[in-house]
């Protein structure tokens, strides 16, 4: 795993917002200075994904300049900013836009000309002035703002309101599992795991929830212990048994203390969803229990059954382990009493990497770096497939033809270099507006792997796009097939019966892409995908080296859709991938 401090995280961000609300800014100026919005927008791109603390580069331009989409005049902007905390050029972008306007372009649907509108006509600045607006039917009446418009306001509003509230799946993982390692090292503690949300995998949480074993003597010792941790901006609830903390992100975490007999029921009382936890107290109470957080009891006589481990409760109650990511109440109660749930993957099944950026495009590292990265962090890792960005991605820096040529050469000479075949040669195509692909089929049929992706026209239904490019005998693989950025973006319309039947009867595989803000495919769909036999494949889309640490997250989502090891195609050797492969071309060519 990357050890990146929270420091150099927290800096680097707040570099990044700085130049993604410049690039906000010429938006919002208008075409004229579109190209400049451009190349901020990659630079805050760069920023964030960047692993090493930007602070490092105060006093060395030149090593600015070398990172991929920095130029000369951003670089002196960042240094500016890290020996001054101001950008002379971003305080006089101010003077033009309030920045809670730039803010505003954000959210979903709000592009700079509906912004312009909001500000010029309306006297907008904030959102609350823009809610405030809505409610008093100031928008109705203006040009262009119908009734569609304005509710597709109030969706994206919502959206930005939801998402503020609650945190991505990977943020509440680090956050969680940071303290979670914290309590783990005082002596008392036992044992000490994830609960709630987190540990189903639900991919946005609420809050975190922690399960502690102690002794019941050591109980109140470490209460106190818990509320005195770093990072906590208040102590909501202190008690003996029970610990509430607020975390400077404005997270609540939720601290439970139980001894060794109560361990097993209250990590499962409070991992499980309500639906789940209420079915299994109603198979207890059928066989004359009763199940609560302390444990599992004789109805009558109150006799302590079980509850030191999940899977002594599991098993006393007749039902099969049951993994965290399935305890939704969507049929695995049913399954687990026949001992019929599948195994399912798990991150030691993955054999490699199929959809990852490198600096040739909008990555950061260069081919060579990020093949001696993963091959001594990720040592299980048999393949790691370079997926650059095709010539229609101009703020990726997508490739032309040539340039995949040249790029092949170097990838057979790091191969050459690091003494295996380790390194695959892929591309992520553009799928088109009519569904063409952003290549030459000549080319195309050059790549070790095609995974075919949208990023254009993404408020309309791309069923037809995607069925298209199913079709084309070189896709392989069909990239974030929603399209969607959690809290931010909605998925664009698609009607995922017709894709999932598309893509079985062709033989293209559908991403779930680990990226936090992307989680897509979501688990029902991957769900419904497996049920048809579709071949799914775990991403990172890593632009970073730290983005490879997220595959973990890729399999929480495969795991919450029921996926086995077989269901997943990175779980198999290249050899196999080929011949895969090899068959949709061939069954293409004879039709």
């Amino acid at each position: 795993m990357i050890q990146t401090t929270e420091n150099t995280i927290k800096q680097n961000a707040t570099v990044a917002r700085l130049l993604h609300h410049m690039a906000s800014g010429y938006k919002y100026l208008g075409n004229q200075e579109r190209f400049r919005a451009i190349a901020y927008e990659i630079a805050a791109r760069t920023v964030n994904n960047l692993q090493a603390d930007i602070s490092a580069y105060a006093e060395d331009k030149k090593a600015l300049d070398q990172l991929n989409g920095i130029g000369s005049s951003i670089a002196e902007k960042i240094i500016e900013y890290l020996k001054t905390g101001k950008v002379k050029k971003y305080e006089e972008l101010k003077q033009q836009i309030p920045e809670e306007l730039l803010d505003m372009m954000d959210i979903t649907g709000f592009g700079p000309a509906l912004v312009k509108v909001l500000h010029e006509q309306l006297g907008i600045n904030t959102r609350a002035e823009l809610l405030k607006a809505i409610d008093e039917g100031r928008l109705e009446g203006i040009k262009g703002f119908g009734n569609k418009k304005i509710e597709n306001i109030k969706r994206g509003l919502h959206l930005f309101e939801e998402a503020q509230s609650r945190l991505l799946l990977w943020d509440a993982l680090l956050a969680g599992n940071k303290i979670l390692q914290a309590i783990r090292q005082f002596p008392e503690v036992r044992k000490a795991e994830l609960a709630g949300s987190v540990r189903r995998g639900r991919e946005t949480v609420g809050d975190i929830d922690i399960i502690v074993m102690a002794t019941l003597k050591d109980q109140k010792k470490l209460a106190d212990k818990i509320q005195k941790l770093p990072g906590i901006v208040r102590i909501l609830a202190g008690g003996d048994t029970k610990v509430s903390l607020l975390l400077q992100n404005q997270t609540q975490v939720d601290v439970r203390i139980v001894t060794e007999n109560a361990y097993g029921a209250a990590l499962l009382y409070f991992t499980g969803s309500k639906e789940h936890n209420v079915r299994l107290r109603i198979i207890a109470r059928e066989k004359g229990w009763k199940l609560n957080e302390y444990g599992l009891f004789d109805l009558k006589t109150d006799k302590y059954l079980a509850g030191k481990t999940e899977e002594e409760m599991y098993r006393y109650i007749g039902l099969q382990f049951i993994p965290p990511e399935l305890r939704e109440d969507k049929g695995e109660i049913d399954l687990a009493a026949k001992n019929k749930l599948p195994v399912l993957v798990t991150l030691k099944d993955i054999k490699g990497d199929m959809h990852l950026h490198s600096k040739w495009s909008d990555g950061e590292e260069e081919i060579e770096a990020l093949a001696r990265y993963v091959m001594k962090t990720f040592p299980q890792y048999e393949y790691l497939v370079v997926t650059d960005h095709s010539p229609s991605e101009r703020i990726s820096h997508g490739l032309e033809p040539d340039d995949f040529i040249r790029q092949f050469r170097e990838i057979d000479q790091v191969n050459k270099k690091i003494g295996r075949d380790f390194i695959k040669k892929g591309v992520e195509v553009d799928i088109l507006a009519d569904g063409q692909l952003d290549l030459p089929d000549d080319l195309l049929e050059k790549f070790d792997w095609v995974v075919a992706s949208i990023h254009s026209g993404l408020a309309q239904d791309n069923t037809q796009r995607l069925l298209k490019a199913c079709e084309h005998p070189a896709v392989n693989c069909i990239g974030h097939p929603g399209g969607r950025l959690v809290g931010t973006r909605d998925a664009y319309p698609v009607n995922w019966r017709q894709l999932i039947d598309k893509a079985a009867a062709t033989g293209t595989a559908l991403e779930i892409n680990a990226q936090p803000g992307r989680m897509d495919l979501q688990d029902d769909l991957v769900k419904m995908a497996i049920d048809k036999g579709v071949q799914l494949v775990i991403d990172t889309d890593a632009h970073a080296k730290m983005h490879f640490d997220l595959m973990q997250l890729g399999v929480t989502i495969a795991r919450r859709g029921w996926c086995k090891k077989e269901d997943v195609l990175n779980t198999i050797s290249w050899r196999e991938v080929t011949a895969l492969r090899n068959k949709k071309i061939k069954t293409k060519r004879k039709h």
